[in-house]
């Protein structure tokens, strides 16, 4: 194992402590990041995990961040399946573009009919979303319910969000849902397989976001 000293601690401020890790990240990815619309989205999720399998396991649908930020700038809102991923997300650049962030996971109602007709929150959360009446990003990043239940509504046509954010990590049921959002024709940005994550579920809202206001990378 190397030994460090103080010395080779590098003295930088907050945002240059991210500029630097950007940099860090484009140097280490090389070309294996194209330089497009794309680009952005994955280093910032690089940035939050620190795990470059991310450049080949996020998925994205034809034109999805074309239509992601105009779908924020016209005031579009944020719902996600966790509080977790809620407080990461950038409120200010959201409220900016006339967007609000909000998870229905700890409502009273929601955990009322979850409880009566036996199903998770989650899914409870995606079919209370779908009475927003206004245009929704939704952002999963813990439960495959929310995505089973997404996919759900879609194919019945009662509910079309404006992009999916498809990250739930774990085990079961994970990877065969996002595989049916990626069957949709709705737009998404889907992490294939078993990573993901609130955080990542916010890292992809961020940048997004950055992108639009043009504050950040």
């Amino acid at each position: 194992m190397d030994k460090f000293t103080l010395d080779d601690i590098e003295r930088l401020g907050p945002m240059e402590i991210e500029k630097r890790s950007f940099e860090i990240i484009s140097q280490e990815a090389g070309e294996r990041i194209k330089d497009d619309e794309k680009a952005m989205i994955i280093k910032r999720v690089i940035h939050t995990s620190a795990d470059f399998d991310y450049i080949d396991n996020l998925c994205f649908s034809e034109n999805v961040v074309e239509k992601a930020l105009r779908a924020l700038k016209n005031g579009a809102w944020i719902v996600t399946d966790t509080t977790m991923a809620l407080s990461g997300i950038n409120k200010r650049s959201l409220a900016q573009a006339g967007g609000e962030a909000h998870c229905f996971i700890g409502d009273e109602d929601v955990a009322e009919e979850a409880k009566k007709s036996g199903v998770t929150r989650a899914s409870v959360c995606v079919e209370k979303a779908a009475k927003l009446g206004k245009p929704v990003i939704y952002a999963v990043g813990n439960a495959p319910t929310a995505l089973i239940r997404l996919y759900e509504l879609i194919q019945n046509g009662t509910f079309r969000p404006e992009l999916i954010i498809g990250v739930p990590v774990g085990f079961v049921n994970v990877v065969q849902s996002k595989e049916l959002i990626m069957q949709t024709d709705v737009p998404y940005i889907v992490a294939r397989g078993r990573k993901g994550g609130s955080n990542v579920a916010a890292a992809i809202c961020n940048a997004l976001l950055y992108q639009l206001d043009g504050s950040r990378k």
